[in-house]
């Protein structure tokens, strides 16, 4: 397949989930089938970051990478979600800060800002990642497993064990149309009784009614309420697609993932890297 890159520069400016810092984001045309995170506000020469699966640390709360210097970039899962469901391949990322900002706890803002500068065609090419046969990871009660198949689709099971949300499963063929339609609105979500747990960690701290759903003993605490009944689950498709990206490369294969999460979802990715 041909890599793909934006057409023109983009600014965006957003709060940063965890940190709570205004982040100034500039996307730059790139061609060399590499995503590059620039911190500006570090040394240069030390502050380029490139997105491979090898640079990821710190998995709890979200997908994380830096470089050997220490310059990192944290929470770049939703847009890598997004560059996924574009199939862009070649970009270059500055921010002023360590975070992606969260926009409304979903892609749906980085979509729209790739809509306004448009995306192309560059000349490299760049190599599918085909699953030929079954392979299977487990940790516990979680797993992921990715089979044959001819096309992308997700299937994606979540348990908890809570009044509210419990089970939801729910599985998609991962194209533009279905992720734009169906999957790239779907907000991350905290339970309430987390909140102060997260904030005494110095995590959440931009976290807002605004950016993630509050999930509390009977319901949701957002006043608007939910975008879509299983919103859970189909958030938690938008994350793996976001964390398989780190290995920039379009999948071809069935992938099942079942209570999965970040952690379990990059060490998948450093098996997939091989194939």
């Amino acid at each position: 397949m041909k890599g793909k890159s934006i057409k023109k520069e983009i600014l965006y400016n957003g709060i940063g989930l965890h940190k709570g810092e205004n982040i100034k984001m500039r996307l730059l045309p790139h061609d060399k089938n590499e995503i590059i995170f620039k911190r500006t506000d570090l040394k240069e020469g030390e502050n380029e970051i490139i997105l491979d699966v090898e640079n990821s640390f710190d998995l709890t709360r979200g997908t994380n990478i830096r470089n050997q210097y220490g310059a990192a970039v944290y929470t770049i899962e939703h847009f890598l979600s997004a560059l996924s469901a574009l199939e862009i391949t070649s970009l270059l990322v500055e921010l002023d800060g360590n975070e992606l900002p969260i926009g409304d706890g979903s892609a749906i803002e980085f979509l729209k800002i790739f809509d306004m500068c448009g995306i192309k065609e560059i000349e490299k090419n760049v190599k599918v990642l085909e699953i030929k046969e079954p392979i299977f990871l487990s940790k516990g009660d979680k797993h992921i497993m990715a089979l044959p198949y001819d096309g992308y689709k997700i299937t994606y099971a979540i348990r908890f064990e809570h009044t509210f949300l419990k089970s939801q499963l729910i599985e998609f063929e991962i194209n533009y149309e279905n992720y734009k339609n169906q999957i790239g609105d779907a907000r991350t979500f905290a339970f309430d009784y987390e909140i102060e747990h997260l904030k005494k960690n110095n995590l959440a701290l931009g976290g807002t009614l605004d950016n993630a759903i509050v999930i509390k003993k009977d319901g949701v605490i957002n006043p608007e309420g939910l975008r879509y009944e299983d919103e859970f689950v189909r958030h938690k498709i938008l994350d793996i697609i976001g964390d398989f990206k780190i290995l920039n490369r379009p999948i071809k294969g069935h992938i099942i993932a079942i209570k999965a999460g970040h952690a379990l979802d990059i060490e998948f990715a450093k098996i997939l890297k091989n194939l």
